[in-house]
């Protein structure tokens, strides 16, 4: 018997066989869940062509979390796949090139109201697209990166962090008398197509497994992926708001 038998899980931000969203579905499936993917705009056609590397077929719906239209359309889409929704994966970043890098000043409002919307109210979104799906015992996870300090290159990605925790908190205490809980999980550096769009990164690669006191593996998306199935499952139906940090430990280390 699979940890999640006769689940019905939506899954946002495959890009990649290396994305962790890839191996939060892989796992589910081995686990006994049934799955379905999301995608948006030019990335849409590489989260098709990754699905095909499942296990099983799965079937792969447009969700812009920036587009309107589609709160409604991939829920509807996602209702006649699934019928339900046991629980979601938010897995979807994003912020402008000048977001990121040594400068911090350089960015205006412009440009980090594009990194708010994408990586942080977007939670609030798909809450949107899949609340009327979704039962008593249901849950959100998002995928998250410490931000309890300030990052080399990072900037307003982590501020974006900052507000997608808090996203999560406000979702946790409005839908937790529906019975539906919102927690994220907090994963240290992992070799992803986005990890590599983030200047600096190497430094990240090169200090976590030096200072995480069991170590950090950055090709090995699996620890994260199966605290993910864990908080998806029936096995935490106590546990709402939290951060659930999966970095080896380096987040408990002084400097």
């Amino acid at each position: 018997m699979g940890l999640l038998d006769g689940k019905k899980i939506v899954v946002t931000g495959v890009l990649t066989d290396a994305s962790l969203a890839f191996r939060v579905a892989q796992l589910a499936q081995r686990e006994g869940a049934e799955i379905v993917l999301t995608g948006a705009g030019r990335a849409l056609s590489l989260t098709q062509r990754t699905a095909r590397k499942l296990d099983s077929p799965v079937e792969v719906f447009e969700f812009d979390v920036t587009n309107a239209a589609h709160v409604e359309s991939v829920r509807e889409q996602v209702r006649a796949s699934l019928g339900r929704v046991d629980g979601v994966l938010h897995a979807i970043g994003f912020a402008p090139e000048i977001c990121l890098g040594d400068d911090f000043l350089a960015a205006q409002w412009s440009d980090v109201a594009v990194a708010m919307e994408i990586s942080a109210y977007s939670l609030k979104t798909m809450a949107d697209a899949f609340l009327p799906l979704m039962q008593p015992g249901s849950t959100i996870v998002g995928l998250d990166f410490d931000n309890t300090v300030a990052w080399p290159a990072y900037n307003w990605m982590g501020v974006a962090k900052a507000a997608f925790e808090a996203t999560n908190r406000y979702l946790a205490k409005d839908l937790g008398p529906r019975g539906i809980r919102c927690n994220l999980v907090a994963a240290g550096p992992i070799k992803t197509m986005a990890a590599k769009s983030i200047p600096g990164f190497k430094k990240f690669e090169d200090i976590w497994d030096e200072r995480s006191p069991l170590g950090w593996d950055v090709t090995d998306s699996t620890p994260v992926a199966k605290t993910v199935l864990a908080l998806m499952s029936d096995w935490f139906p106590a546990t709402t708001g939290e951060v659930i940090h999966v970095d080896g430990g380096y987040h408990a280390m002084g400097a």
